[in-house]
């Protein structure tokens, strides 16, 4: 029984983006407003139209791993007799958010060149002009 990757499932390569991107998507939704864990999973979900929707066992490692590093901090709050936390971005979360949104636009300039490329024939060079990406 083989345990290989099948790379023709788009499943796959969903699930791949779903990983790599919930960290990203996380910051965005804090870099509007502070929220509690729950409320930031609905707003994932809401701002990427169900294309990233993680479940609240990812969401509250990661807010867990940027409170420690430093990117967010909690403060409790009641709620309808609940306490819960809120979580608000530090100045370096803003900064992290702001690094990582300049690092997904390369990359997705490199993706859509990359699309472009596949539906033109190949020519003399492997990548555009200038390019580099995930240097």
């Amino acid at each position: 029984m083989s345990n290989a990757v099948d790379y023709m499932d788009r499943s796959y390569w969903q699930g791949t983006i779903k990983m790599s991107l919930s960290k990203f998507f996380v910051l965005c939704v804090l870099h509007r407003k502070p929220m509690h864990g729950y409320e930031v999973v609905q707003a994932v979900e809401k701002t990427t139209n169900g294309c990233c929707s993680p479940t609240e066992g990812t969401v509250y490692p990661v807010l867990k791993e940027f409170e420690t590093g430093g990117y967010l901090v909690s403060h409790p709050e009641i709620h309808q007799g609940r306490q819960r936390k809120v979580y608000t971005l530090t100045d370096k979360g803003r900064d992290a958010f702001q690094v990582a949104t300049n690092a997904w636009l390369e990359v997705t300039e490199h993706i859509l060149a990359s699309r472009n490329m596949s539906q033109t024939p190949p020519s003399n060079s492997d990548t555009p002009d200038g390019a580099t990406c995930c240097d």
